[in-house]
């Protein structure tokens, strides 16, 4: 089992720059995979990236590519999420979440543990 916790959100300008960090407990952190989803007001959660557990593979949607990045330092047990040239349709409540295994699904479903979220909001 893992427990996460994540910081980092806040509010920032249109264009602006935000590191989510994502830190879990327990010696087998880095035997997860980790994903980042997001959830907007009257919205499905929707997966934003993910990272495989050693960190080789990454993922992330159509919608944030090239403008977020994910990463994971396992010796800090923390999984973060980099997110640059930020728009207002960014702004929701982004939570970070693991799951036991690598093969990679963008589904909200297939994740075990979850953190508890952090808002973030982009003002236009």
């Amino acid at each position: 089992q893992v427990q996460l916790v994540e910081s980092g959100g806040g509010l920032v300008q249109a264009g602006g720059s935000l590191r989510l960090s994502c830190a879990g407990s327990g010696r087998t952190f880095s035997s997860y995979a980790m994903g980042w989803f997001r959830q907007a007001p009257g919205k499905e959660r929707e997966f934003v990236a993910a990272i495989s557990s050693n960190g080789g593979s990454t993922y992330s949607a159509y919608s944030v590519k090239g403008r977020f990045t994910i990463s994971r330092d396992n010796d800090k047990n923390t999984v973060y999420l980099e997110k640059n040239s930020l728009k207002p349709e960014d702004t929701a409540v982004y939570y970070c979440a693991a799951r036991g295994t690598d093969y990679h699904v963008p589904s909200p479903y297939e994740y075990n543990y979850w953190g508890q979220g952090t808002q973030v909001t982009v003002s236009s």
